[in-house]
């Protein structure tokens, strides 16, 4: 599609194209700016906080141990698997200026998950929460990994601090279940002997592989995106290119509350923060609202990142509207579709946009953004983020007309290389440099975007397309509902049926309250015909509802 809109759509000063060739590696960029900006906050965690100089030794200091002590050298696969702690950045970066590839992986995974991703990645080397050691324990051998780090939720909070955090957990909240991993080193006796021994600076190229991400297996078992350091470099100049002149130097506080094995947080909060300088808040357990609302009103944030359900969360807990939102400067939503009311709220609450955005883990993920000079919520993920092609593909394999949807292909220098040991599943979404992404979109005249839904999760009734998105979107806006899903289920008379599970505001509130709100505001065979309510809805360790788990 022609670019001929981007010049009325995109901000004043923001420039189309990007160098993703800025640096050489993420290595370059973090060895820049841990000096640059040594003396500022990087990372804030249960009060206690590492500047980029402290951030960069430490760094230093675990990747000699990888390289020393573990022997592990360049291309080698080394997993984390621990949540928001200070922790995950000082090992992600230690391993990444060893040259190594990190392998994310979600804590919460099951024996089967886990092992598939350990043993699909080849990992040799994995650093993990010890509450979650018990899961590795099961499965251990039957993967690649041959040295084991644990650490607990306070080693790298103050002596004090960190010993009572990790007794209370273990003795006390008995959240620490036994295990035995043989070998085992603690991660701050590996810190300890790091710090002892020579970091050996190593040689990584823009081609050289990053990240092996491991996306949901919808059909299947989950696949690892290849992403390479000039995947994630161009992703982070994309990101920060497109909210230039939005940013100071030196005086940002991103909160952080997606884990940052997620490639959302990963991009959007760890790595683009990087080069203003600025500081990430990590919320290492979003899923207690109150903690969180109480965590917030500590600090003067300027940003913070999330997805529907973990706004719309916030608005519903109580206190969050009493914060001071003085500072707040812009809060971005991905990982799924925005509800209007959830904006709207947000709006009215922070006076504050609330920017949606568009991105996957084979994009690194940014495809698509508001502008952060949008007025107010339009209901779109905005436009393409510079040096990035869209098109839209209709059925028949050709670009559909404006207005009309398609599948997104994306064509960009974030665009991973391809799945791991999968070039059945690359070849299928890879095609002469444009990766087709499974998601149906529309484009107005103005080149802005807007998800229609995915296309597996699309209902057909009699043969009409009904979208799950839009009969979420008008549930949500009863005053009774708190939150919704829409699914399909089998119909005798129409091959397809909707069905919608409901979390209710309103404990009062009925099927048929629920079926006539639906009927003033969707044709016939948009309506749900059955209606379940539910306590809370699945989901996903972001928060975005599982509909695979519902049908």
């Amino acid at each position: 599609m022609e670019k001929v809109w981007l010049e009325k759509s995109y901000p004043a000063g923001v420039e189309f194209e990007i160098n993703p060739d800025k640096y050489n590696s993420i290595a370059d960029l973090f060895l820049k700016y841990t000096k640059l900006y040594k003396n500022n906050v990087a990372f804030i965690n249960m009060d206690s906080s590492i500047t980029y100089q402290e951030l960069g030794q430490q760094a230093s200091d675990f990747a000699a141990y990888l390289q020393h002590d573990l022997g592990l050298v360049k291309g080698d696969k080394f997993a984390i698997m621990i949540p928001n702690l200070l922790q995950y950045p000082i090992a992600l970066f230690g391993a990444l200026i060893a040259g190594l590839t990190v392998v994310n992986v979600n804590p919460l995974y099951t024996p089967r998950e886990l092992q598939h991703q350990l043993k699909d990645s080849g990992a040799k080397s994995i650093l993990i929460l010890e509450n979650f050691a018990h899961v590795l324990e099961t499965v251990i051998d039957k993967t690649d990994i041959n040295q084991v780090i644990l650490t607990g939720v306070g080693d790298r909070l103050s002596a004090i601090k960190g010993a009572v955090v990790n007794c209370v957990l273990k003795y006390v909240k008995k959240q620490v279940p036994a295990y035995n991993l043989p070998g085992a080193v603690k991660f701050n006796k590996a810190m300890a002997k790091g710090a002892k021994l020579s970091y050996m600076p190593v040689a990584v190229k823009g081609d050289d592989l990053a990240f092996l991400q491991y996306t949901g297996g919808t059909t299947g078992p989950s696949k690892g995106a290849m992403l390479t350091h000039r995947n994630l470099i161009a992703n982070v100049e994309q990101s920060n290119a497109s909210t230039k002149n939005v940013y100071e130097i030196g005086k940002e506080m991103m909160v952080t509350a997606l884990p940052l094995y997620h490639i959302f947080a990963l991009t959007s909060n760890c790595l683009c923060f990087i080069p203003f300088g600025g500081t990430n808040l990590l919320i290492t357990n979003p899923r207690d609202m109150v903690g969180f609302v109480k965590e917030l009103d500590k600090y003067p944030f300027t940003a913070i990142t999330g997805v529907n359900t973990l706004f719309n969360g916030l608005l519903h807990t109580p206190g969050f509207e009493k914060l001071d939102f003085s500072t707040l400067k812009l809060g971005f939503a991905g990982g799924m579709a925005v509800q209007r009311p959830v904006a709207e709220l947000w709006e009215k609450v922070t006076a504050t946009r609330l920017l949606e955005g568009y991105g996957l883990t084979e994009c690194s993920p940014l495809v698509t953004m508001s502008p952060y000079d949008q007025e107010s919520y339009n209901g779109t993920i905005g436009i393409p983020a510079p040096s990035t092609d869209v098109r839209l593909i209709g059925d028949d394999g050709e670009e559909v007309e404006i207005g009309k949807p398609g599948e997104m292909w994306v064509k960009g220098p974030q665009v991973m290389k391809g799945y791991h040991n999968r070039q059945d599943a690359t070849d299928e979404v890879l095609k002469d440099g444009w990766l087709a992404t499974g998601d149906i979109a529309t484009m107005d005249e103005n080149g802005f975007f807007t998800i229609v839904d995915r296309k597996k999760d699309m209902i057909i009734v009699s043969g009409f397309n009904v979208f799950p998105n839009e009969i979420e979107e008008v549930l949500v806006t009863h005053p009774g509902i708190l939150e919704a899903a829409a699914v399909a289920a089998p119909s005798d008379a129409t091959g397809e049926m909707v069905k919608v599970f409901v979390v209710r505001k309103d404990l009062s509130l009925t099927e048929r309250d629920v079926i006539e709100h639906c009927t003033e505001l969707l044709t016939n065979y948009k309506r749900p015909k059955v209606v379940v309510f539910l306590d809370e809805l699945p989901k996903t360790n972001v928060g975005k509802v599982l509909r695979k788990e519902l049908r």
